[in-house]
Formats: C-alpha cells, sequence, structure tokens
C-alpha cells in the first residue's frame, strides 16, 4: 500500500512511499482510509522528532475490509472513525476496536476524520470538569481544533462559555461557535473576566494555564489538555494557597491514554457532526497528494481550524 512515512530528508519530513499492509491483531480491524485529518501536536513534535520510516497519523475514517477476528469490533463494509497512536496516513490502517466509532453512512469522512482528538479530547476534558449546567467555563486557546469544539459543546452541556483568542478579531467567529464572553490573552484573563470560573480547558500552557488556575473559584478545576505556548509555567508565590481558593486542582488529560468506551462517544459525536450539530471547522482540505503542503500550512498558523486530506476523492477548498 502506499503511505506518507517520516523522511527527515524531505519537506515536511514527509514521503509518500510504499509499506506493507497492516497485519490486525485480534481485536484489531483493517480500514480502507477515506480522510484523515492532521493535529498540531503531530506536526510540531511527531513529523520532526518520528522514527524514519515510520506511518503518522492519530485521526481517520473509512470503511471496515477486515473485521476483528476475536468479533469485538463491527463487521466488513462498516464506514467508522478511528483514532490510534500512528498508522493514519495510509490507504489501509489496523485499529484496535476500542478506539473505532460507528458513523452514519451518509457522514462526510473528512468531516468526522475531524472528530477524534480534537473533539475526543474537548468532550471527555469536560467530563472532567463534572456537571457544567448554568456554571462558568473558561476554554483558553478557542481557536485551536480542540477549543473550537470544546466551545461548541460546553455550549451544548449548558454552560457559560468563556473563550480566550490571541487577536480580538476572532471574537465574532468564537461567539458563533458558543462562547458568551471572549477575552483576549493573558491580560483578558487576568482582568477581562467578570467573575470567577468553576472549569478550565486549557489548551495553552505557559502563562495562560497560570492566569487560568488563578481565576478558578472554590472547587473550581483546570484541565491541561495541550501545551501550544511551548514554555513551562511559573506559579506567583502565594498561588497555590488555600485561602486564595479553596480546594482548586489542576489535572492533566491525554486521549491516547484513555480508550475505555471512546468508541461510543466517537459515535456520538459524528451522529451531532452529520445531523449539523457540530462545525469542524476545516479551515483546509485538499488530496493526500498536498500532504506536505498541508502540513506547513497547519505549523505556520495559516489554517483556521482543522485541516484534512482526503484519500479518495472528496471536497477540496
Amino acid at each position: 500500500m502506499r503511505a506518507w512515512t517520516i523522511d527527515h530528508t524531505a519537506p515536511g519530513h514527509l514521503a509518500l512511499t510504499e509499506v506493507p499492509d497492516p497485519e490486525p491483531g485480534p481485536g484489531e480491524v483493517l480500514i480502507r482510509v477515506s480522510a484523515v485529518s492532521l493535529n498540531h501536536g503531530e506536526v510540531t513534535h511527531v513529523l520532526p522528532e518520528g522514527d524514519a520510516g515510520a506511518v503518522p497519523g492519530w485521526d481517520a475514517a473509512g470503511v471496515v475490509v477486515r473485521a476483528a477476528a476475536d468479533g469485538s469490533g463491527p463487521p466488513v463494509g462498516t464506514p467508522v472513525v478511528t483514532l490510534g497512536e500512528d498508522g493514519a496516513w495510509a490507504e489501509l490502517r489496523s485499529v484496535p476496536t476500542e478506539g473505532i466509532g460507528v458513523i452514519p453512512e451518509d457522514a462526510d469522512p473528512g468531516a468526522v476524520s475531524t472528530l477524534p482528538v480534537a473533539a475526543g479530547t474537548a468532550l471527555r476534558a469536560l467530563h472532567r470538569l463534572g456537571p457544567i449546567l448554568g456554571r462558568r467555563v473558561l476554554v483558553t486557546g478557542a481557536g485551536s481544533g480542540v477549543g473550537r469544539y470544546a466551545l461548541q459543546l460546553a455550549a451544548r452541556g449548558g454552560a457559560h462559555v468563556i473563550a480566550t483568542t490571541r487577536d480580538a478579531a476572532n471574537g465574532e467567529a468564537l461567539r458563533a461557535l458558543g462562547a458568551h464572553e471572549v477575552v483576549v490573552g493573558v491580560p483578558g484573563i487576568t482582568d477581562g473576566l467578570s467573575a470567577p470560573v468553576h472549569g478550565v480547558l486549557d489548551t495553552v500552557g505557559g502563562d495562560h494555564l497560570v492566569a487560568a488556575f488563578g481565576a478558578l473559584a472554590p472547587h473550581g478545576t483546570l484541565v491541561a489538555v495541550g501545551h501550544t505556548e511551548g514554555r513551562g509555567e511559573s506559579f506567583p508565590l502565594g498561588a497555590l494557597n488555600g485561602p486564595l481558593g479553596h480546594n482548586r486542582s489542576v489535572a492533566t488529560y491525554f486521549l491516547l491514554d484513555d480508550s475505555v468506551g471512546l468508541g461510543a462517544d466517537l459515535a456520538w459525536l459524528a451522529e451531532l457532526l452529520t445531523r449539523g450539530e457540530l462545525d469542524p471547522q476545516i479551515g483546509w482540505r485538499g488530496g493526500w497528494d498536498r500532504a506536505a503542503e498541508a502540513v506547513a500550512a497547519l505549523r505556520e498558523g495559516r489554517v483556521t481550524g482543522k485541516a484534512v486530506l482526503d484519500v479518495t476523492d472528496g471536497p477540496r477548498s
């Protein structure tokens, strides 16, 4: 089969090559890939740091062509969305059945392929906050793939949603996704909030995380799901003192280590998206022969939302 493999001598650290077909284990299905979506962590860490010859990729949608030998997954011919540690950027992919969600027959594979890392992380991190109906939830880096889904899902869950962005011009678009308030950068968090927040979903890290922790109400929780700022956190003296905010907590979250029940979550998200109740926010889409172009656009911040590669024929933008 053909696959994009890591090649540190090629543009974007990628080369389109012939590799052996994957051999599924007893609890894995083989899918023919229709579309993949790219993630920030893949283009900034996996590609430049990965092993030469490896097939990268976390998110893919496609159709089952070989069912799991242990009977644990969907049958041949089922359209699915998948999450795995690697192997998505190929014509065929072997995936453990726990990372598979069945999708509607009329679903757009490219749109659905944006769900696993971005929407899956947003959904499960919001679950970690506990009940959010009527509560104030802050999403830092709300213009990211995870952030855009988090805004939509938090609003759907009845939260009063506050979004942070580095550019005030993004405010209207973020409000359209469900934000009730939009603040700009760290100053917006420290000085622009009308009241403390009950929960934070942080995709940025660094100074944003520190400021967001300081905005937590008593018993509030911050869930760290990303680190796009690329800098460490330095809490000022006294920031962690109990009298300044009783029982506030910081939790970390990583989707690839949390697979129990994931297939059902992905299937539910795919239903919402296909009914038009979630917006995938695709900012770049093209044939998979343009993978290096997509990687460069995403790495350089030229993609608003998600980037999608169609392995089979699909819409272009």
